[in-house]
C-alpha cells in the first residue's frame, strides 16, 4: 500500500469512530470556555459516576483551545477514571471506546502514528469484544457519552439527547443515572419556561428520584417544578438545603436550583442567606462565590426595591470583583459588576468605565451582540439616554447571532416603530426590513411578553 492510500486508509478509520472529534461539536470558542468552566465546578470527587465523561470532554475542549498537552493529562485522567468507576474484574470495557477514540485523534493531530494506531486497534478490539446488544446501533456507553456530552452545547442539541440516553436506556435500563440525567436533559431545556413541565414528564421526574434517592440535583429540579404548578414547598425547601449544605460542594450538588426556587418561591432574602451560610463553611469555594454574587445580583439588579442598603450594594460589589479573576472569561460577572455600581449611591463612574472597557474589548459577535444589548439597557434605565439606547439596541440587532440578547432587542426596536414618535422610526425600519424579520408574535405572560421571531 502507498504512503497516500495508508495515509487516506488512516484517516477513513479516524472518521468512523465515535468520540468527541467525530461529534460534530464545534462550538465557538466563547462555548468552550463557557463548558470549560461548568465542568470545573462539577468537582472531581470519587463516586461521580460521570467523571471519566467530565474528563474526556475536558480533554476535548483544551485540545480545540489550543493547550495540547492539558488534552493529554485530561484523556488519561478519563481512562483511569473509567477503569475505577466500573468495579469489573476486566478494567477494560466498551466505556473506554470513546476515551480511546479520543487519545487515537489526539496522537493522529500530534503526528505521533504509531500510538495512534495503537488506539485504532484498542478501539477495535473493545468493540468486538463488548458488541452492541442492539445489531446496527451503537454501543450503549456510546449512546450514554454522547448525550451526556451534548446535553452541555445548548437547547438544540435536546432531540439527540433525548433519543441517545433513550437508546441507552433501552439496552442497559439498570444504569440509573443515564435516567436521571435524560430527566435532567429534559427539564433543563424548558427549565426557564414560566410554565412547569407536563404531567408525563412531572412523573418520570417523581420515579427517578425514587430510583436515585441521594441526587440532590435532581430533587431541586423536581422541587422547582412542583412549584411552578403552584404547590407550597417552602418547608421542602429548606429540608433540603440542609441536606445540600452537608454534601461537597460541586455544580452538580443542587444548590444554584435550590436557591433559584428560593428567589422564586421562598425569599430572595432567604436565597441571600443559604447562599451567605454555604459560602462562610467553604470561603475559599469559587462556586459559592459564583452562588453567593448571582443572589446579589438578584437582591440588587433585578429587584424594584428603592430602599437598598449601601451595605449590600458594598457587598455585591465586593463578591463581584472577588469572582472576575476566578471566571476570568466570564463577561456576564464584568456586566454584573457594572449594573450594581449603577445601584449605587457613588458609582455611577465605576459603572460606565466598566462598559467601556468591554465595548473596546475584541469579542466575538455573539459576544459583542451581549454587550450592546446590556448596554443599551443601562444606557435606557439607568442613563436615560434614550437614544443612544437605541443606536446598541441597533448593533445588537444588526449581528446575525440567533440569541436572547437580539430578539430582546428587535423587540425593543419594534415597539419604538410601531409607537412611530421617535425621528429614527425611519432608521429603525429599514434596519428591520433588511434583517427579513418576518413575522414575531407576543405572547401575553401571565405572565409578561414572551417575543419570539420567525427567520431571520
Amino acid at each position: 500500500m502507498s504512503a497516500a492510500q495508508s495515509q487516506s486508509t488512516l484517516e477513513a478509520k479516524l472518521k468512523a469512530l465515535q468520540c468527541h472529534f467525530t461529534w460534530d461539536i464545534n462550538p465557538s470558542r466563547s462555548k468552550l470556555l463557557c463548558v470549560k468552566e461548568e465542568l470545573e465546578d462539577i468537582g472531581a470527587e470519587e463516586g461521580n459516576s460521570w467523571l471519566g465523561h467530565i474528563y474526556n470532554l475536558q480533554g476535548y475542549i483544551h485540545y480545540q483551545l489550543g493547550f495540547t498537552e492539558d488534552a493529554r493529562r485530561f484523556f488519561s485522567k478519563a481512562t483511569e477514571a473509567f477503569r475505577r468507576s466500573r468495579n469489573t474484574v476486566s478494567d477494560e470495557g466498551p466505556w473506554l471506546a470513546v476515551n480511546y477514540g479520543n487519545l487515537a485523534w489526539l496522537h493522529h493531530h500530534l503526528g505521533e502514528q504509531a500510538e495512534c494506531q495503537t488506539y485504532l486497534s484498542k478501539v477495535d478490539a473493545l468493540l468486538k469484544e463488548y458488541p452492541s446488544p442492539s445489531q446496527d446501533e451503537l454501543h450503549p456507553e456510546i449512546y450514554a457519552e454522547k448525550a451526556w456530552t451534548l446535553m452541555k452545547f445548548g437547547k438544540n442539541k435536546k432531540p439527540l439527547v433525548a433519543d441517545y440516553f433513550q437508546r441507552a436506556i433501552r439496552m442497559q435500563p439498570n444504569m440509573v443515572e443515564w435516567n436521571t440525567s435524560r430527566i435532567i436533559a429534559l427539564v433543563n431545556a424548558v427549565r426557564f419556561d414560566n410554565t412547569p413541565v407536563g404531567e408525563d414528564i412531572l412523573e418520570e421526574m417523581r420515579m427517578a428520584k425514587e430510583q436515585d434517592p441521594e441526587n440532590l440535583y435532581l430533587a431541586a429540579h423536581y422541587l422547582e417544578q412542583r412549584a411552578k404548578k403552584g404547590e407550597i414547598i417552602e418547608d421542602e425547601a429548606r429540608e433540603l438545603a440542609r441536606k445540600i449544605l452537608g454534601n461537597p460542594v460541586s455544580s452538580y450538588s443542587g444548590i444554584k436550583v435550590l436557591l433559584n426556587v428560593y428567589k422564586n418561591y421562598v425569599s430572595v432574602d432567604e436565597a441571600v442567606a443559604l447562599a451567605e451560610e454555604a459560602l462562610k463553611k467553604h470561603p475559599d469555594e469559587r462556586y459559592l462565590k459564583r452562588c453567593a454574587a448571582l443572589c446579589y445580583r438578584w437582591r440588587i439588579v433585578l429587584a424594584w426595591d428603592r430602599r437598598l442598603k449601601q451595605s449590600t450594594i458594598d457587598r455585591g460589589i465586593s463578591l463581584h470583583k472577588e469572582l472576575i479573576p476566578l471566571y476570568t472569561d466570564s463577561l456576564l460577572n464584568k456586566i454584573t459588576l457594572a449594573n450594581i455600581y449603577a445601584k449605587s449611591n457613588h458609582s455611577q463612574y465605576e459603572a460606565e468605565k466598566i462598559y467601556q472597557e468591554l465595548l473596546e474589548m475584541d469579542l466575538e459577535p455573539s459576544e459583542k451582540q451581549l454587550i450592546y444589548n446590556y448596554y443599551a439597557k443601562h444606557l435606557n434605565f439607568v442613563r436615560q439616554d434614550y437614544n443612544r439606547s437605541i443606536e446598541y439596541h441597533m448593533k445588537a440587532a444588526e449581528i446575525p447571532h440567533q440569541s436572547y440578547y437580539r430578539e430582546y432587542s428587535i423587540k425593543f426596536l419594534r415597539k419604538i416603530k410601531e409607537k412611530n414618535r421617535n425621528r429614527r422610526c425611519g432608521e429603525i425600519e429599514e434596519l428591520l426590513a433588511k434583517l427579513e424579520v418576518w413575522k414575531i408574535l407576543y405572547l401575553e405572560e401571565s405572565e409578561g411578553t414572551i417575543c419570539f421571531w420567525i427567520h431571520i
